[in-house]
């Protein structure tokens, strides 16, 4: 027995569409966010294109407020860890006009030494960021990171 297609008026599939494309953007945001993190570590340039100027993170390890707060979070980052790999994913979209409610899994590996293979911390957890359309795009506005796991040492003082 055939089946057919639905049938979509142009205001719906316009609105379809749009849906659709910001979903697609706001994964890619998620997904620029963590590999910025593992990739782009000499720099904190990158921070403008994933967070707003008032972005607020909240880690176990502390809160990161603007960007002079993110930045001194990357730096911590930097200096204790030689490299990371992080890993996103099931992501959970809720788009409200130019708002946005992301929810997903995080997992991290960092490594404090190369040369010193069980050197590692790692982390698992899920997120949930709010994110607002700028006009450069969809972008961070807070990120609250709910960590279920730990093996390792953390950074000195933290968790």
């Amino acid at each position: 027995m055939a089946t057919t297609a639905p049938q979509y008026d142009l205001p719906s599939l316009s609105l379809r569409l749009q849906e659709l494309t910001d979903r697609i953007e706001l994964t890619e945001l998620c997904d620029r966010y963590v590999r910025h993190l593992d990739k782009d570590r000499a720099s904190d340039a990158w921070l403008g294109s994933v967070f707003t100027q008032d972005a607020h993170l909240t880690f176990p390890m502390g809160e990161f407020r603007g960007m002079e707060g993110l930045t001194a979070f990357q730096k911590m980052a930097r200096t204790t860890f030689e490299r990371t790999h992080h890993v996103s994913s099931n992501y959970d979209i809720r788009v409200d006009g130019d708002r946005a409610l992301i929810t997903a899994h995080l997992m991290a590996v960092h490594v404090r030494r190369r040369e010193e293979p069980g050197s590692h911390f790692t982390i698992g957890g899920h997120y949930e960021a709010e994110a607002v359309r700028t006009d450069e795009g969809w972008r961070i506005r807070t990120f609250e990171f709910d960590l279920v796991w730990n093996a390792g040492d953390p950074p000195a003082g933290k968790i």
